[in-house]
């Protein structure tokens, strides 16, 4: 699975929020500023051929919708980031967010807590 660019990312934002449609619909899930209307249409393209995205035809107009979910995405993006950021380590990515503070004591406790109670659920 290739990574996507910033514009793709955007695009399948507002695929994922709306699942089926067609590009103005996209379009006006984008925040401002939104790229032209033939630019995301290239993009959707790309990603249809990138295999993110499936269409079908409906009348004189393609509707598209997404070929991996969110979830999924997602699981294949944080992957790579741990292995080529962090060495691989989810302790050095959590560290990376205490030392710029961008995660508290409390929510590290939650975090332990989560854990704790997907553990004793085994």
């Amino acid at each position: 699975m290739e990574k996507l660019t910033a514009p793709e990312e955007q695009a399948m934002q507002a695929v994922w929020k709306i699942g089926e449609a067609h590009v103005k619909l996209f379009l006006e899930q984008i925040k401002e500023p939104k790229p032209p209307y033939t630019t995301l249409a290239s993009t959707i393209k790309n990603l249809e051929k990138k295999g993110y995205l499936s269409s079908r035809l409906v009348g004189n107009t393609y509707l598209y919708q997404p070929a991996i979910s969110a979830a999924e995405y997602k699981k294949k993006f944080m992957n790579g980031v741990v292995q080529n950021y962090f060495a691989n380590s989810y302790k050095e990515l959590v560290n990376f967010f205490v030392e710029q503070k961008k995660i508290s004591a409390e929510e590290l406790q939650e975090i332990i807590t989560m854990i704790e109670g997907k553990n004793n659920n085994q």
